[in-house]
């Protein structure tokens, strides 16, 4: 098992400049850490007003992560954005041991989850895209060769090579999503034509999106307390209450910080959302980051270009707000709900509470949309 040793450097926020707490994202990058199988042995916070552009954190920052090697035994340190490849080398030589970014792991999950022939498409085009501008730095033996005889220029020529491998390798895997992205596009028209309405599952990644997914469909999906368990996208037929009946969608959960490599990557998945006549977003209500959680699901949903698609809230995990209310079953799930989540349905996924209301609640969306 690989021990690591977490470093957040100066940035945790969006474009808009609302920030994630410090500790809140590097809480979250050590569940990354733990789910792609690394022991996390210490954590350390540097708030800067900007970026170091040659090491990301500042130099004695970067000597204090040093010296703790020995103490902490880390073999690995990841930092909490994403690194550009010239600060990823450095870093390198400053601390002799591996340095990853936010992106590289959620990509390393990513390629352990990916179950079908698309997921892995998908992980392997995001990560040759990422690999592809680091590549100079695994040629740097060679550059300390430069001047002698018989040394000119062999490793800038491998260099070359491997760039143009690895381009060939990208626009090889682009057209084979295109020819994924044909044949979803094509059970798309498939299913408008039986008129049938789609509904997909959104939401922050772990919310409970695919125990959900079982429990209003009975579909055999992998659920597992896990960030990114489900990558591969799950369709099933659901009854609505009056009868009709619906395709019930479970997609990728969403992180803040998604690597772009991951979006673009992922785009022929994602497309599913596209043609969905209503999105049942799900929030795990019980965490403590839940707002924060709920509208970095919205923000991806504006760059998706799906701002106007209709959805309804589902509040999940209220069976473990029960003690925190009134103590009168499901009816003390309210008083335990923060203002911003009044609007929502209460549900409980792994009890099956508030799926009928759910549902009612999506037909009536549904309904109003039409």
């Amino acid at each position: 098992m690989k021990h690591a040793a977490i470093g957040r450097g100066p940035r945790s926020g969006r474009p808009d400049g609302r920030r994630w707490p410090a500790e809140v994202s590097l809480e979250e990058l050590a569940l990354l850490a733990d789910t792609a199988g690394a022991r996390v042995v210490g954590q350390t916070v540097q708030r800067l007003d900007s970026q170091h552009p040659a090491t990301y954190i500042g130099k004695g920052k970067v000597e204090e992560v040093a010296s703790q090697r020995l103490e902490l035994g880390y073999t690995t340190v990841i930092f909490d954005d994403e690194l550009t490849p010239s600060q990823q080398r450095n870093l390198e030589k400053a601390l002799d041991v591996k340095v990853l970014d936010r992106t590289a792991l959620i990509l390393d999950i990513f390629a352990q989850h990916a179950r079908t022939r698309e997921g892995r498409l998908q992980v392997e085009l995001a990560q040759h895209e990422y690999i592809l501008p680091r590549l100079r730095g695994q040629w740097s033996h060679l550059e300390r060769l430069e001047g002698r005889i018989g040394t000119r220029g062999p490793g800038e020529t491998q260099l070359e090579t491997d760039r143009r491998l690895i381009r060939d390798k990208i626009s090889s895997l682009k057209r084979q999503i295109e020819q994924v992205r044909k044949q979803r596009a094509l059970h798309r028209r498939q299913r408008a034509r039986q008129g049938v309405p789609v509904l997909s599952l959104v939401g922050y990644t772990n919310a409970g999106k695919s125990t959900l997914m079982r429990a209003l469909s009975g579909a055999d999906v992998l659920v597992e307390d896990r960030l990114f368990a489900t990558l591969d996208p799950v369709t099933r037929r659901i009854r609505l209450p009056s009868g009709a009946t619906a395709l019930l969608t479970d997609t990728v959960g969403f992180i803040q910080k998604l690597p772009t490599q991951l979006v673009a990557a992922f785009r022929a998945t994602l497309e599913e959302l596209e043609e969905a006549a209503l999105l049942l977003h799900v929030v795990d209500i019980t965490h403590p980051n839940a707002e924060e959680q709920a509208r970095t699901v919205e923000e991806t949903l504006v760059e998706l270009g799906l701002a106007d698609r209709p959805r309804v809230l589902a509040l999940n995990k209220v069976d473990l707000l029960e003690e925190e209310g009134s103590g009168k079953g499901e009816e003390g799930w309210r008083t335990a709900l923060p203002a911003w989540a009044r609007g929502g349905v209460p549900v409980s996924a792994a009890k099956g509470w508030g799926l009928g209301e759910l549902l009612r609640e999506a037909e009536r969306a549904l309904a109003a949309e039409r």
